[in-house]
């Protein structure tokens, strides 16, 4: 992981923070009783909420509970309660189970309903009861701890292969404060706001209009700078829960302690980036697209998206083939207008760099060292556009066979 001055990684997870804890159980929706398929976050307090959600269309039944629930309670939430192997999309009676299991996990925390953040992840357009909520829930809750963010991380997982997490340690006002997050994701990756199902959960005391405010920001430079497919799935979910037990006076303006909070909020939503993008299903490798002095911002997130999400250019690293005619093809169809002729693109990763491109065209490089290059678990594609000073980064990970087994029997 990338180190940040004055931001210490912990342990913990999404119960690095004061007052929360988690617990993860199988309910009976999955059938492997090996795999957790039911888990719950909760708080010891409410907390200021910030949520963002899947731009798809279609929407799954727990995104607009979620929503409801957020309105009704004025962006204040105490819980989470999710399962994995089904959607719960497309489904006649959706809203009722989404409700219902909200209702169930509020009574035996004794909360209002409203204060419930539900999701689901797994198959579209399945059938679904309320049964395995109604007979786990007693067994979730008692379970809750504050080492059960494990248990939680794998209650998420569908065809993720590791647990994916994160935490952080700083200071404000001379205090402690923590934060820390999990996600699940491997396919179906092409976000429009987040991706899969992600919660983050902070000690910190902020106002819930600051929290969405660095939520909508930090989310176009993470989250939405991922592609593993191209398809944005219609579940996505990333929540940020604030209970203020860290005991700080409570941040209602951008000042210093807010951007201190801005920074812990991107380091944990840029590190759970990368861990999704690196375990895209049947990855072997991580690209990361590098794209600096770029005219605008947004330019220089096309460009990296374009290239990071290009299925011939995920083919070639996989086969660690330096054809950066694939990269200059992704560059150039997209949609923005900036000049080709000065652009520098090169590879690296732990075993190198080589330029393969300078001011707009082709140079002599060595294929042996290329390949060696391109052979490393993470590779970088390194674009300078020589236009600006915007810079970004966009996450992908190589195309393999395995990705199209994986996907061609994904219901069975």
């Amino acid at each position: 992981m990338k180190q940040f001055e004055d931001y210490k990684y912990i342990d913990g997870g999404v119960c690095a923070a004061e007052g929360f804890s988690a617990n993860g159980i199988n309910a009976g929706i999955n059938p492997d009783k090996s795999k957790n398929d039911l888990g719950a976050i909760a708080s010891i307090s409410p907390c200021k909420t910030a949520c963002v959600y899947t731009q798809n269309k279609v929407k799954g039944a727990p995104i607009i509970v979620t929503k409801e629930n957020l309105q009704k309670s004025n962006n204040i939430s105490q819980a989470v309660i999710v399962n994995s192997k089904n959607a719960n999309t497309c489904n006649a009676n959706g809203i009722e189970i989404a409700e219902q299991s909200c209702e169930l996990l509020a009574k035996y925390l004794g909360i209002p309903a409203e204060y419930v953040i539900v999701a689901s992840t797994g198959v579209i357009g399945q059938p679904m009861s309320i049964e395995p909520f109604k007979n786990g829930m007693e067994e979730l809750t008692y379970g809750l701890s504050k080492d059960g963010n494990r248990k939680a991380v794998n209650a998420i997982m569908t065809t993720d292969t590791k647990e994916k997490e994160v935490a952080v340690e700083f200071e404000i006002e001379g205090r402690r404060v923590h934060m820390g997050g999990m996600g699940k994701g491997s396919g179906m990756i092409h976000p429009n706001m987040a991706t899969t199902l992600n919660f983050i959960t902070t000690d910190v005391n902020i106002s819930a209009e600051l929290l969405q405010k660095a939520v909508d920001e930090l989310v176009q430079i993470t989250y939405n700078c991922l592609t593993i497919d191209g398809d944005t799935s219609t579940n996505d979910m990333l929540s940020v829960m604030a209970n203020g037990m860290a005991g700080n006076k409570e941040i209602t303006v951008e000042n210093g302690d807010y951007k201190k909070v801005k920074q812990a909020l991107y380091i944990v939503m840029m590190n759970l980036t990368r861990m999704l993008a690196a375990d895209g299903e049947g990855a072997n490798k991580l690209i990361e697209v590098n794209c600096v002095n770029a005219p605008t911002l947004e330019i220089a997130k096309a460009v990296a998206k374009s290239v990071a999400g290009s299925s011939l250019v995920k083919c070639a690293v996989n086969g660690c083939d330096a054809n950066w005619g694939r990269i200059l093809c992704a560059i150039g169809y997209t949609d923005a207008e900036f000049d080709i002729s000065v652009l520098d693109v090169s590879y690296s990763s732990a075993n190198g760099t080589v330029s393969v491109f300078e001011n707009g065209a082709g140079v002599d490089f060595s294929e042996e060292l290329a390949t060696n290059i391109l052979s490393a678990e993470e590779v970088y594609i390194n674009i300078d556009m020589h236009q600006g000073s915007e810079k970004i980064t966009a996450w992908g990970c190589d195309l393999t066979h395995e990705y199209v087994s994986i996907n061609a029997d994904y219901r069975s």
